[in-house]
């Protein structure tokens, strides 16, 4: 199911790099945007997870650089027959972890020194059963995907507004002042209206597995807890950008929301997050 979810997002991204050219330089403009978008596709499949774990200078460890986050996540792999992924740290004071690569045999999982400071070795538990039911999911590809294809989106938006901020297009161009504000307004609205549709329900999913995976979904409700309310508190994670913000197990960029943004978060309330979670343990305690 998620392999045709790519296909669908990889188009529907590709239809909005297309109109964004159409929208700038007509039909001249909306094939070269064809084709970029053609090659954006083939190199977010395979590399985006090296460009995200990239932009927030993540570090591969070894069993013998970091045991006990090694050791975490080789037990999770194992209770969810997964293979192995490769595991990275990112240095952060701020906590927080996702999870990325094209399939489970490429999968990486990224943690923050911050959260390995806030958190305990349950908590921490928790939180790396939620990007390992990620990995489980097959989320781990589109979530990437939709990463490196908004990041681009929303930098071709930057450039065409500062572009129109000095003046550098005449509103007699090919576009003119529609193809200004269809980049600078629609292209990153659609963009993120797609990472919402393909983000939301996913992280309801990712938490009932990572609590089943962990042995006990309340770690996972009290680390959600912290990390959101670290969130709320304090500066947002280095580099953090809404092109990624849908990879992390909370939103790195919760601080800066405001009414409007709220409405297309890429994740679903936390609190509702952890009464799930709380709903969960009280039935598993039942079943036991």
């Amino acid at each position: 199911m998620n392999t045709f979810k790519t296909m669908i997002l990889m188009a529907l991204l590709m239809g909005v790099m297309i109109a964004v050219g159409g929208a700038i330089g007509g039909s001249t403009g909306a094939f070269v945007m064809l084709i970029i978008s053609l090659g954006m596709n083939f190199f977010s499949y395979w590399f985006s997870d090296s460009m995200v774990l990239s932009m927030y200078n993540a570090r591969e460890v070894s069993e013998n650089d970091a045991p006990q986050l090694y050791n975490i996540v080789k037990n999770l792999a194992q209770k969810a027959d997964l293979p192995m992924p490769r595991v990275y740290i990112i240095d952060s004071l701020v906590p927080n972890a996702f999870a990325t690569g094209r399939n489970p045999s490429h999968a990486a999982v990224a943690v923050t020194t911050g959260i390995m400071n806030a958190l305990d070795y349950n908590e921490i538990s928790g939180v790396l059963g939620h990007e390992m039911a990620h990995v489980k999911h097959r989320d781990i590809l589109i979530s990437t995907i939709a990463a490196a294809m908004a990041g681009v989106i929303s930098m071709i938006a930057n450039i065409v507004q500062w572009g129109a901020i000095f003046g550098t297009r005449s509103d007699d161009d090919n576009g003119g002042i529609i193809g200004t504000l269809v980049t600078i307004i629609v292209a990153p609205l659609a963009a993120m209206l797609i990472q919402m549709a393909i983000s939301r329900s996913r992280e309801y999913d990712a938490d009932k597995t990572g609590g089943e995976l962990c042995g006990n979904p309340e770690y996972l409700a009290t680390a959600l807890s912290k990390i959101e309310r670290y969130a709320l508190n304090a500066p947002p994670l280095e580099h953090s950008n809404s092109a990624t913000a849908h990879m992390f197990i909370v939103n790195p960029l919760e601080n800066t929301k405001k009414f409007l943004s709220g409405l297309f978060s890429t994740h679903p309330p936390t609190s509702e997050r952890i009464t799930r979670l709380h709903d969960q343990a009280r039935q598993m305690h039942l079943l036991n």
